[in-house]
């Protein structure tokens, strides 16, 4: 650190230790029913903000103002997710684009219509010119989703007509997106590996006519080589990550900056910060890590043992010492979580043919009795499932994806609900999106500089 850096550092240090009071708000203050903190209701249930065809989640329904539970479900368009990856896995068939046109567009595309999708997208694979030199090379970053973030935003100087807001150039600034993100993300990987890690660099161009999944691959790879159960088990992924409604916070964030007019690219950097959250989509590299933890201190895959360690983790006495155990619960899903239904279904094949049933035996594990022992300290009565975030790391590992990249292929795949969210709010929001806040400020008089205390 430069000698100028310091002395900020110490000048905002010394600052701040006065300025906290300055921001306390009496808790009592949030009290009743006027104010939705979270935006969420009494009873947890979110606040309605507006209307959707996108996406539907569903993990309980009112009876009587009663939340009852019910097996999670969840929706694309109206067609169950579960029908779209049981499809797709018999078949042996790749299923995100397919996925992306029906968000998208609002309807399965005929085999003609897929095709043509497919070959438009393979062009959006390929970078503007001198994209990745000027914008992924110079400025490298160790965290991807800031890199992702900066690339989006900076993809509006490569466009010939970046602020108009029709539904035709929002629908072709899409399809390039969901094209172009997952290269981004792949050569924001390879020179973080190279800068920052002291490894070859190793940039491979996107292949014509494969699949996302296939082309990630590909590209991620300095062999380039995988198999076709990697790439199909990486689509599953991409098909269940690809949208889960408009209120979660990254699609609320994209539409809530649609709302204002802005453009596509600054809604949809909004979207990608608010998933780089680790409450939002870095959940999953927190589950990584308190699995880490977990093998690393339990080496007897028991219900015993690992109820133990986890109790340590609630006590704030091991892992990272915040008193959470990643993976558990849902804001909506409460008897199950459909895309951690689907992981266990499908992934288990490869997990004992990789070697790694230890680990997906521990994570069922943590499930089992954790969710019991987490609904006994928190006193909740409604049933408490795993959520996708418990299962979706391991099968990274699985594919020798680092963890670098899981957040950022979230973001790869939900690419394409944001942009559905993104339509839908322009085409259908018609105001801008603009909560209240309660002031609680003690008024006072300006007092002049020299009579200062």
């Amino acid at each position: 650190m430069n000698k100028d850096k310091a002395e900020l550092n110490r000048y905002v240090h010394d600052l701040c230790a006065e300025v906290r009071d300055s921001y306390k708000i009496n808790p009592k203050l949030y009290a009743g029913d006027a104010i939705k903190r979270g935006l969420r209701n009494a009873d947890g249930t979110g606040v309605m903000a507006g209307v959707t065809t996108v996406g539907s989640v569903q993990g309980y329904y009112l009876r009587d103002y009663e939340k009852v539970p019910i097996p999670g479900e969840l929706y694309y368009r109206g067609i169950n997710v579960m029908d779209l990856v049981e499809y797709h896995a018999s078949s042996r068939t790749f299923g995100f684009e397919e996925t992306a046109y029906l968000l998208l567009f609002g309807k399965l595309p005929s085999r003609e219509q897929l095709d043509t999708f497919n070959a438009v997208l393979t062009e959006a694979r390929v970078l503007p010119d001198g994209f990745f030199e000027d914008m992924i090379l110079k400025a490298p970053s160790k965290n991807i989703m800031n890199k992702l973030e900066r690339s989006v935003l900076a993809l509006y100087s490569y466009d010939d007509n970046p602020d108009d807001t029709s539904l035709e150039n929002i629908m072709r600034q899409s399809i390039e997106l969901i094209g172009c993100v997952p290269t981004i993300v792949a050569d924001a990987y390879a020179v973080k590996r190279h800068v920052f890690d002291g490894r070859s660099l190793h940039i491979h161009n996107p292949k014509e006519m494969l699949s996302a999944a296939e082309n990630f691959l590909r590209l991620v790879r300095s062999h380039k080589s995988y198999s076709e159960d990697e790439a199909l088990l990486l689509d599953l992924m991409l098909i269940l990550h690809a949208e889960h409604g408009g209120g979660n916070n990254s699609a609320f964030a994209c539409r809530t900056l649609t709302s204002s007019g802005t453009d596509t690219y600054s809604a949809i950097a909004a979207a990608v910060g608010a998933l780089k959250g680790p409450l939002h989509g870095g959940a999953n590299a927190k589950v990584a890590e308190m699995l880490g933890y977990i093998a690393e201190n339990v080496p007897d895959v028991t219900d015993g043992a690992i109820r133990d360690y986890l109790v340590k983790l609630l006590n704030k006495e091991a892992g990272d010492g915040s008193g959470v155990i990643y993976g558990l619960g849902h804001a909506v899903y409460t008897i199950s979580d459909p895309r951690a239904e689907a992981i266990k279904k499908f992934a288990r094949k490869m997990a004992d043919e990789k070697g790694f049933a230890k680990d997906f035996d521990r994570i069922e594990t943590v499930e089992r009795v954790g969710i019991p022992l987490l609904m006994e300290r928190v006193g909740r009565e409604l049933p408490m499932c795993a959520n996708v975030d418990l299962y979706s790391g391991l099968v990274y590992r699985m594919l020798d994806i680092p963890g670098d990249l899981y957040t950022p292929l979230f973001a790869t795949a939900r690419i394409a609900g944001w942009c559905a969210h993104r339509l839908e709010e322009s085409l259908t929001g018609g105001r801008i999106i603009r909560p209240a806040y309660r002031s609680s400020m003690k008024y006072s008089d300006y007092v002049p500089i020299e009579d200062r205390t």
